[in-house]
């Protein structure tokens, strides 16, 4: 990692200095989430994202041929046995994060930790190499990964097994599916409700997996529970709850939620 953190430098200097990949895009976002915040404060974090951003590139490029030992030395979970626990009851359960730190090396980890299947909700690349490429790296360590539109069919097929379904909760939905907006970052955000469809339909309880980067390569992964009866919550409860977590968690540190992504392209007065 010490040497692909030097190429990391020079990637930090090509994404930003010289082909300023997305910069506009970063900025905006940056600038209409804190609009408390000055432009020093808006340029500070900006610089802070893309040096984390290109040492993000090169750690999952390491996840090709990454120990299981270096796997759990560079990531360590706290309250694990709040999942482990449902596990030693036969109970399934939910699980939910977003795209925040190195959440690949997370969910490769989690794999080495807990003794039942985790099935984890992707949307496939549309570049097909790159998509093999990451399909046989993320499965690795023993997850599943299930395409976005096979999730209900993949929850019906193990309804008798103890299993833990992963979703990344901030996916933006297709302009068609802008169906429910909230409140996020301080912008009408259109979201995808679909592990709260699930928890209703299956009453499994929701984690949540808050992941902070400790120091450079290392990182913490507190389990946190959302809601422990999903059919005695209110309509869109839990998918507000989890964008609240996760709004306070970018709020505490803002530089590492990937905000090159074009997360609010879709505007409410566009949606169908």
């Amino acid at each position: 990692m010490s040497v692909l953190y030097q190429f990391a430098a020079l990637g930090y200097l090509l994404l930003y200095r010289i082909a300023g990949y997305r910069k506009t895009v970063v900025r905006e976002n940056l600038s209409n989430s804190f609009p408390e915040k000055t432009a020093e404060e808006i340029l500070k974090i900006e610089k802070t994202f893309f040096r984390y951003l290109a040492d993000l590139i090169f750690e999952v490029i390491k996840l090709r041929s990454i120990s299981d030992a270096e796997l759990n030395k560079r990531v360590k979970f706290n309250n694990l046995e709040l999942i482990t626990g449902y596990f030693d009851r036969g109970e399934s359960i939910l699980a939910c994060t977003g795209h925040y730190g190195n959440w690949e090396l997370g969910m490769m980890a989690l794999g080495l930790k807990i003794p039942e299947k985790a099935y984890v909700i992707y949307k496939p690349l549309s570049n097909k190499q790159f998509d093999s490429w990451f399909y046989e790296t993320r499965t690795r360590s023993g997850n599943l990964f299930i395409p976005m539109r096979q999730t209900l069919r993949s929850v019906a097929a193990t309804k008798n097994q103890t299993t833990m379904f992963c979703f990344a909760g901030d996916q933006t939905p297709v302009k068609d599916e802008a169906r429910l907006w909230i409140n996020f970052l301080n912008q009408p955000t259109p979201v995808l409700p679909g592990i709260e469809k699930i928890a209703l339909q299956t009453n499994r309880p929701v984690i949540y997996f808050n992941m902070q980067l400790i120091k450079r390569g290392y990182y913490e992964i507190d389990c946190s529970l959302i809601c422990e009866k999903p059919k005695e919550s209110q309509e869109h409860e839990i998918t507000r709850a989890t964008f609240s977590f996760l709004e306070n968690i970018i709020q505490t540190n803002p530089a590492y939620w990937l905000w090159s992504h074009r997360r609010w392209k879709h505007k409410p007065e566009d949606a169908g």
